[in-house]
C-alpha cells in the first residue's frame, strides 16, 4: 500500500493526514491483508500460515521475534544470495545497517525499492505539517547538516549501509523536487562526500555564506548538531579566513565537494567574515545559533529518548529557538510523525501512520510494588518504573492493535513490514500512549529495551540512568556548568564492581574544569545513586555487593573521539547516538585516557525496606487517584 504525497499541495496533504488518522483501523486491516497476500509464498510465512491468511491465524501461528530470531534468514541473504521469496516476495535491494549503539549490537535489516518510496512519503508529509505550524518557510533555505557513511558489500553482492546513507544516495533524494520548502544550503556533493571532516567543513561554510537565507537549521539527532557546533568552535577562524579571502582551504581535496562549494563561494566577503569573527570570538557562545543565523525559526533535531539529555546544551546555544522533533523512525521501519512539532521536547508525541506497517503492542507493566515486596520480577534486563514486559506465553499470544491501546499505558512496539521480511518483530522501543489524533493514538518514546548497567541482580535501564543523571546535574548547573555528554559502564575489575559514569562538562565562562569542587561532585555521585531504583540502593547500602558509584570527568573532545572510534568500526555519522552504556574495552580506554578528575560517592544511598514499601503505597494511591 503505497500512498503518495505532494509536499507542495498543503491542503491536500493535510486532508490525507485526516483520512489516515480517522480511518486508522481500516488501513491497518488492509495493510495486514496486503502483507500476508503478497508474501504468502515466502519460505517463512508459507511454513507458518499455509493457506490461512487471516488476522487470527497470523497472530496465533506467527511468533513474536527479535533480531536473533530473524538473523539466520538475513545471513542467508547476505552470504548466499537467497533473497527471492525467502522472507520477502520482492527482491531484497540492500541491507540497512543500524548504528549499533542504541540496543548494543549492530544489525543488518533487509529492504526493497518499495520501502524507499514509503520513506520518501513520510519525508514529503513533513513539509505540510511544518508549514501548518510555522509561516514563511518557503521564503528561505534550510541548513541541514547531513552525512553519509561508506558502504560495504556482502558475500552475495548486496550493498550494506546505514538507512540514511541509503536514502541520501538514492534517486528519491538526488532527484527530489526542489519545492519551495525544501531548499538546502548544502549542495548534494557536500552531503555525499565520504570524508566526514571535509563534509562538515564545507556544509558549515555554505551555511555561513548563505546565513541571511537560512530559516531553519538542524541535523538528524541532537548529538550530530552539537558535534557540528563543537566543530565550528574549532574551525571558525579558518572558516572566517576562507570567507575573507574568497578561497577554500587546501585540505578540502574532494573534487566534487570543492567544485560545489566554489559555485557558492564565488568572492571574498569581508563584512561577513568580520561579523562571524566578532560573534565566535565573543567570551560566551550562548545563543550562537541565533546570532549566526538570525532568521532561523527553529532547530530540527530529534531530542526524544536518549537525545533528551542534550536539551540544556541545545538551549544554551540556540538563543531561545524551538527544538523540533519531526519524525519517529528506525532502520527497521519508518513509523510516524509529530503532528504538533512546536510542542516542548518533554511533550513530544508521535502519531504512527497506519499505512507504514502493521503495528502491534505488548503491554509493559509498572511493578515498583512487586520489587519492594521482594518479588524481583526481571525480564530482558529492565526493572523499576517500566519494569517488565510480560512474555508472549504469559499474554496468551494476544497483542493489542493500534487502535486498541489505552491512554497512559506503556507498550513495546511490534511491527510487521510490507516487503522487508520482518513479521511481528520486536523493535525494542518502549512507548507511552499520550493521546489520540482522531482515531490514531499518539505515543511518547520512553526508552530502549535491553540497554542496561548491571553488577549483581541490579538492572539499570537507559531511562533509569537518564533520570538519575538529570537529577544530579541540577547540582552543578547553578554553578555555571553544563553536562554536554555522558556515558557509563559497569566496572567489574575489582570486587565489588561499581558503576562508572563519564561526564564531559562545559563551563559558561572560562573556569578550568580541573578546578571542580570535590564535595559538589561527590554530591553528584550521591544524587545519581539516590535516584536509582530500590534494588540498586539495597545492593549498595545493605548487601554491599555493589561498590560506590564513580564519576570521571573527561576533557573537551573526549566524546568526539569516542564517536570517531565507533564510526571507524562501522557506525554512521548521521545515525550515531552516544551509547549510554559501553562495553567495548577500546572505547573505555579512549575515555579513560582523557579523564581530568575522578570522584566517588562517599556515603551510601538511602535504603529502608519499610519506608520503601510506604513510598510505593503512596505512589500506588496517587496512580489510582490520577486515573479515577
Amino acid at each position: 500500500m503505497l500512498i503518495s504525497c505532494n509536499p507542495d499541495d498543503i491542503e491536500g496533504s493535510m486532508k490525507l493526514v485526516e483520512d489516515l488518522t480517522t480511518n486508522a483501523n481500516k488501513y491497518q486491516q488492509q495493510v495486514l491483508e496486503e502483507i500476508m497476500t503478497q508474501n504468502a509464498e515466502t519460505e517463512y510465512l508459507r511454513g507458518l500460515l499455509g493457506e490461512e491468511l487471516n488476522e487470527e491465524s497470523f497472530k496465533k501461528k506467527v511468533p513474536i521475534v527479535d533480531y536473533e530470531d530473524v538473523k539466520p534468514y538475513i545471513e542467508r541473504i547476505a552470504n548466499d544470495g537467497e533473497s527471492f521469496k525467502l522472507i520477502s516476495a520482492q527482491p531484497i535491494s540492500e541491507l540497512l545497517t543500524s548504528s549499533g549503539t542504541s540496543g548494543g549490537q549492530p544489525k543488518r535489516m533487509p529492504t526493497t525499492a518499495e520501502d524507499l518510496d514509503r520513506k520518501t512519503f513520510l519525508y514529503n508529509l513533513l513539509v505540510p505539517v511544518m508549514n501548518k505550524h510555522v509561516e514563511g518557510l518557503d521564503q528561505g533555505k534550510s541548513m541541514y547538516l547531513l552525512f553519509i557513511k561508506s558502504e560495504t558489500r556482502t558475500p552475495s553482492g548486496l550493498t550494506a549501509r546505514p538507512v540514511l546513507t541509503s536514502y541520501y544516495k538514492s534517486r528519491n533524494f538526488i532527484n527530489r523536487p526542489f519545492n519551495r520548502f525544501n531548499v538546502y544550503t548544502s549542495p548534494d556533493e557536500t552531503i555525499l562526500c565520504s570524508d566526514s571532516k571535509q563534509s562538515m567543513y564545507c556544509q558549515l561554510l555554505c551555511g555561513l555564506i548563505q546565513r541571511d537565507e537560512v530559516l531553519r537549521v538542524g541535523a538528524v539527532f541532537a548529538s550530530a548538531f552539537l558535534r557540528a557546533i563543537n566543530f565550528l568552535e574549532d574551525y571558525w577562524q579558518e572558516l572566517c579566513s576562507n570567507i575573507r579571502t574568497g578561497k577554500l582551504s587546501d585540505w578540502i581535496t574532494d573534487t566534487s565537494c570543492r567544485n560545489a562549494v566554489m559555485s557558492i563561494h564565488r568572492q571574498p566577503n569581508l563584512e561577513l567574515a568580520n561579523l562571524i569573527d566578532s560573534e565566535c570570538g565573543a567570551k560566551s557562545w550562548e545563543g550562537i545559533v541565533k546570532r549566526l543565523w538570525p532568521r532561523t525559526k527553529f532547530i530540527d533535531v530529534i531530542v526524544t529518548g536518549s537525545m533528551a539529555q542534550y536539551i540544556p546544551t541545545l538551549e544554551f546555544y540556540s538563543g531561545g529557538l524551538p527544538l523540533v522533533s519531526t519524525m519517529y523512525a528506525s532502520s527497521e521501519c519508518y513509523f510516524g510523525i509529530n503532528l504538533n512539532p512546536l510542542s516542548k521536547p518533554s511533550d513530544v508525541s508521535y502519531t504512527l501512520l497506519p499505512t507504514m506497517a502493521y503495528f502491534e503492542f505488548l503491554p509493559v507493566e509498572k511493578n515498583h510494588e512487586e520489587m519492594v515486596q521482594g518479588a524481583s520480577v526481571q525480564c530482558n534486563g529492565d526493572t523499576a518504573d517500566l519494569n517488565c514486559l510480560k512474555e508472549e506465553e504469559e499474554l496468551g499470544g494476544k497483542t493489542v492493535n493500534l487502535v486498541e491501546v489505552k491512554l497512559g499505558q506503556y507498550y513495546e512496539l511490534i511491527v510487521t513490514t510490507f516487503t522487508a521480511g520482518l513479521y511481528r518483530y520486536r523493535v525494542g522501543d518502549i512507548l507511552m500512549v499520550t493521546g489520540f489524533y482522531n482515531n490514531a493514538p499518539q505515543f511518547r518514546f520512553i526508552q530502549r529495551r535491553n540497554v542496561v548497567l548491571s553488577i549483581d541482580t541490579d538492572k539499570t535501564s537507559e531511562g533509569d540512568l537518564l533520570n538519575a543523571v538529570t537529577e544530579a546535574k541540577l547540582l552543578i548547573e547553578p554553578l555555571g556548568y553544563l553536562l554536554t555528554e555522558y556515558t557509563s559502564y559497569a566496572d567489574t575489575s575489582a570486587i565489588p564492581g561499581h558503576y562508572v559514569l563519564f561526564w564531559e562538562l562545559k563551563f559558561r565562562g572560562n573556569t578550568d574544569i580541573s578546578m571542580l569542587d570535590s564535595s559538589i561532585m561527590e554530591n553528584c555521585c550521591h544524587k545519581v545513586e539516590e535516584s536509582l531504583d530500590f534494588v540498586y540502593r539495597r545492593l549498595r547500602s545493605r548487601d554491599k555487593s555493589v561498590g560506590p558509584l564513580e564519576i570521571r570527568v573527561v576533557k573537551h573532545g573526549a566524546f568526539d573521539a569516542l564517536m570517531d572510534f565507533f564510526v571507524s568500526q562501522g557506525s554512521s555519522v548521521n545515525q550515531y547516538k552516544t551509547p549510554r552504556c559501553i562495553k567495548s574495552e577500546k572505547a573505555i580506554e579512549i575515555l579513560n585516557s582523557m579523564v581530568v578528575r575522578s570522584f566517588f560517592c562517599t556515603k551510601d544511598p538511602f535504603w529502608n525496606l519499610r519506608l520503601e514499601a510506604k513510598r510505593s503505597s503512596i505512589r500506588l494511591v496517587a496512580f489510582v487517584v490520577g486515573f479515577s
